[in-house]
């Protein structure tokens, strides 16, 4: 299946929102959206009619709700039914997310580095992590314009470390969408590769977040693999022990023709690195009308490696698109 371009943090009238599920599944099917997760905060009532939403509108509604504590916010996505958020204390975040994942839905921290009290009570991530392994992913997108705020900055250096710590942790974006109030700034999405496997929707949304196979952009969607001497590997993919080489041939597809007419950046002067544990591996232009690049990598020490492209956004300088990692055993 194609990449699916998904939003995966909202809110209905039925939490602080000033939208119906309805008007939310327009506005995203107009921006090119195929699937968007209602994370209500605290609540699951606003899913009541989403076959009739996704009837009428033909966007995929994924069951979710966000945790939402003094102690910081917790999206979770894909649940069966409700999983209550109130016994969770600053020390055992642990059980909640255990409970998440017995009811077939995954968890990820939303914003945990926007400003908290009294400005935003809770929104600033407290919790105590014993097991950063048991956390799914984190929002290090969060907002209009995500790249150049701070704050996301500090959640994109969190991801980071925990990838050079060993974790095998997502990123994903979220908008934190509350109305249909029209915006200029750019909006990033997060593409899912989707798998061939029966199933509907939400599981299939589920097994690849999980999976960290996810590729967040604002504008043209990168892609990456890994070519060992004997296999391919994607996003979210991991090179076991016995396949391990001194080198790897790296393939970065760049689409700009994905949800062609929902963004623009005038003269972009775009420049892609690979990125890993040892830092920055290598670093190009990118031209426009070119959009596959195979770049060898050294295989020495590799834990990890991702795509990021950059450029000139509104005259500042951001990052425009990354992709989650593959690791190397």
């Amino acid at each position: 299946m194609p990449w699916m371009a998904c939003e995966l943090h909202s809110h209905t009238f039925h939490s602080d929102g000033q939208q119906s599920l309805l008007e939310l599944a327009y506005g995203a099917k107009a921006l090119g959206f195929a699937c968007i997760a209602l994370t209500d905060h605290n609540t699951m009532t606003g899913l009541n009619h989403k076959e009739d939403v996704e009837q009428e509108t033909g966007v995929s509604i994924i069951s979710g709700m966000e945790w939402t504590t003094f102690y910081g916010h917790m999206v979770t996505i894909g649940l069966t039914e409700f999983v209550d958020w109130r016994p969770a204390g600053p020390g055992d975040i642990h059980k909640g997310i255990a409970g998440v994942h017995a009811h077939g839905g995954i968890a990820g921290m939303a914003h945990p580095f926007r400003i908290g009290s009294p400005i935003c009570t809770g929104c600033f991530w407290e919790f105590k992590i014993e097991d950063w392994n048991d956390i799914d992913y984190i929002e290090v997108w969060s907002g209009t314009f995500p790249s150049i705020k701070t704050d996301n900055a500090r959640a994109y250096r969190l991801w980071t470390d925990k990838l050079n710590e060993g974790c095998r942790i997502a990123a994903t974006s979220g908008r934190d969408w509350h109305t249909q109030e029209q915006t200029d700034e750019p909006l990033s999405v997060t593409y899912l590769d989707i798998d061939e496997a029966e199933g509907d929707v939400t599981s299939k949304v589920v097994r690849a977040l999980a999976a960290g196979k996810a590729s967040v952009t604002m504008g043209p969607l990168v892609t990456l693999e890994m070519r060992s001497d004997t296999a391919v590997y994607r996003i979210g993919d991991c090179v076991p022990k016995q396949d391990r080489s001194d080198s790897y041939k790296a393939n970065v597809k760049i689409d700009f023709h994905t949800r062609q007419g929902k963004w623009d950046f005038p003269e972009p002067h775009y420049v892609l690195s690979l990125v890993g544990n040892k830092g920055v591996i290598s670093e190009q232009n990118v031209r426009i009308d070119q959009g596959n690049y195979v770049i060898e990598i050294p295989g020495d020490e590799l834990v990890w490696v991702r795509a990021e492209l950059k450029g000139t956004v509104r005259g500042a300088r951001a990052m425009i698109a990354f992709t989650n990692a593959i690791y190397v055993d």
